[in-house]
C-alpha cells in the first residue's frame, strides 16, 4: 500500500469512490439478476401449474379435447397409473411420458421438477409440474412442461447489458467525481497556497476564507484565529524582549558610567560610596531578572496548562509575615483563620509586590487587611497616594507599564509588579481589582475559600 500513500489526496479520494461505486454496482447487479431470474422462474412455474389445474378440471368434467390446446412453448400429457399416455397436446409425444417412472413417482402432487429440454425436444431447461386428476378408480396425472429458454435468454441479455453499462457508468461517474473532488478540494489548495505565501512573506498573515459555510470554512476561520494569536504572541514577545533589554540596559549603563568615571578619577573617587551605588544597581538588576524569570515560568505554565501546587495556606499568618518586613504598613491579624489553597511563596510574592507598590507611592500610610467575602478570601492593600485614573487601571497590569508619575528611576519600579500579581492570582483562580480609596488606591485580591 506504499504506492497508495504516494498518490495525491484527490487521486486517493477518487480511487476510493470508484472502488466503492464499482463494488456497489457489482453487488446491485448480482442481486438484480438473481431476483429477476427467481421472479421469472416463479412465473413460469405458476403458469405451468395453472395450465395443469385447468386440464385436470377439464378431465374431471369429461370435456378434455384431444389434442389439448395449450400456449406455445408448453407440452401437456395425461398419464395413467401404468405410465401410459392417455392424452397430449399438439407438440407432445404420444408414446413416451415426459418424466421417467421413478421421477413421476417421486414428484408430489402440485410440485415441479427441472429436466433437460432436449429430452422432449425443447430448448434449454424445462420446468415440469404434475397435478392429479380423474376418478379414484382410474387416477390420472397431468404433466405440463414449460420451457425456461426465454427466461434464460432474458436474464442473459440483462447480464450482458449490465456488464457493458456498468463500466461505462463507472467511467462517467469517475470523471464527474474527479471534477467534484477537485472543486471540493479547491479551497484546501487555496489554504495551502496562502500558507506558503505567508511563510515566504509574500502576503499578510491571513488565509483566504471560502464563501461556503462548511468544514473548510470553519478550518480557515480557525487557522486565521491561530495565526492572529501567533502574531499577537510574537508581537508580545518582541515587545517583552525590547522592554526587558531597555530595563536591563539602564542599570548596566549607569554601572558602566560610574566605573569609567572612577577609573579616570582614581585618586578622588569615594570607593565605599561607589560600591554602595553599584550594589544598589546590582540589587535592581537581580530583582528585574527574578521578575523576568517568574513571568517566563508563568508563561510556560500557561502554555502547558500547568496548575500551581495546591496546599492549604492560612492568609492571616502569611500576611503577618510579609507585613513585618514593611514597618510603615498597618496590619491587624484577623481573629479567625482564613484559609485558601495555593502556593505559599507565590501568594507571599503577590502581597509583597502590592506592598512595594503601595509604600512607593503612599503619602503617609499603607493599610493591609484580609477578610472573608462569600466564596472568596479578600486581601486589601490601601494607600493614600495619588491613585490611578480609571482609564489606566487595566493598562497598569501590562508588562513594563509605568504611568507618567512613576517613571523616575528613584521610584524603583520596573513596571512588572502588577503584571506578576495578576499572573499569580490568575493561576490561583482569583481576581485583582483596582478602585479609588479617596484619596489613594485600593487593591483587592480575591482568592477562593478552601
Amino acid at each position: 500500500m506504499r504506492w497508495l500513500r504516494r498518490l495525491s489526496l484527490r487521486a486517493r479520494l477518487l480511487l476510493v469512490s470508484v472502488v466503492a461505486l464499482s463494488v456497489g454496482l457489482a453487488a446491485g447487479g448480482v442481486v438484480l439478476v438473481g431476483v429477476l431470474n427467481f421472479a421469472l422462474l416463479r412465473a413460469v412455474n405458476a403458469e405451468a401449474l395453472d395450465t395443469a389445474e385447468a386440464v385436470a378440471k377439464l378431465i374431471d368434467q369429461g370435456s378434455l379435447s384431444d389434442p389439448i390446446s395449450v400456449s406455445p412453448g408448453m407440452q401437456v400429457q395425461v398419464v395413467d397409473s401404468g405410465n401410459r399416455v392417455r392424452a397430449v397436446s399438439a407438440t407432445a409425444d404420444r408414446l413416451v411420458p415426459i418424466l421417467y417412472p421413478e421421477e413421476l413417482k417421486a414428484l408430489p402432487n402440485g410440485q415441479g421438477v427441472v429436466i433437460p429440454g432436449d429430452r422432449i425436444g425443447l430448448r434449454g431447461a424445462v420446468r415440469v409440474v404434475a397435478v392429479g386428476a380423474g376418478l379414484p378408480t382410474d387416477p390420472l396425472r397431468v404433466l405440463v412442461a414449460r420451457s425456461t429458454a426465454d427466461v434464460a435468454q432474458g436474464v442473459h441479455l440483462l447480464r450482458v447489458t449490465l456488464l457493458i453499462a456498468f463500466p461505462l457508468l463507472v467511467i462517467l461517474l469517475g470523471a464527474v467525481s474527479w471534477r467534484v473532488v477537485g472543486a471540493a478540494l479547491g479551497p484546501v489548495e487555496a489554504l495551502r497556497t496562502g500558507a506558503e505565501e505567508i511563510t515566504g512573506g509574500a502576503r499578510p498573515g491571513r488565509l483566504p476564507v471560502p464563501d461556503s459555510r462548511d468544514e473548510i470554512h470553519r478550518l480557515a476561520v480557525t487557522l486565521n484565529g491561530m495565526l492572529h494569536r501567533l502574531d499577537a504572541a510574537r508581537a508580545r514577545q518582541r515587545a517583552f524582549v525590547a522592554d526587558a533589554a531597555h530595563e536591563l540596559r539602564s542599570p548596566l549603563t549607569n554601572m558602566r558610567t560610574e566605573l569609567e568615571v572612577a577609573q579616570r578619577l582614581r585618586d578622588s573617587t569615594d570607593w565605599p560610596a561607589l560600591a554602595d551605588d553599584l550594589l544598589t544597581d546590582v540589587d535592581r538588576l537581580s530583582r528585574l531578572v527574578d521578575d523576568l524569570l517568574l513571568l517566563a515560568r508563568a508563561d510556560d505554565a500557561a502554555t502547558r496548562a500547568a496548575t500551581a501546587p495546591t496546599e492549604a495556606v492560612e492568609l492571616g499568618h502569611l500576611l503577618a509575615e510579609v507585613a513585618a518586613r514593611y514597618p510603615g504598613v498597618a496590619y491587624t491579624r484577623p481573629a479567625v483563620p482564613l484559609a485558601t489553597k495555593g502556593e505559599r511563596d507565590a501568594l507571599g510574592r503577590v502581597v509583597a509586590n502590592l506592598l512595594d507598590n503601595a509604600t512607593r507611592h503612599a503619602a503617609s500610610q499603607v493599610r493591609l487587611g484580609v477578610a472573608a467575602d462569600g466564596a472568596y478570601q479578600r486581601i486589601s492593600v490601601v494607600d493614600d497616594g495619588p491613585g490611578i485614573r480609571a482609564a489606566d487601571r487595566e493598562r497598569v497590569f501590562q508588562r513594563f507599564t509605568r504611568l507618567d508619575d512613576g517613571r523616575a528611576r528613584d521610584a524603583g519600579g520596573s513596571g512588572l509588579g502588577l503584571a506578576i500579581v495578576r499572573e499569580l492570582v490568575r493561576r490561583h483562580g482569583g481576581t485583582v481589582t483596582l478602585s479609588d480609596a479617596g484619596p489613594g488606591l485600593r487593591v483587592d485580591v480575591r482568592l477562593p475559600v478552601t
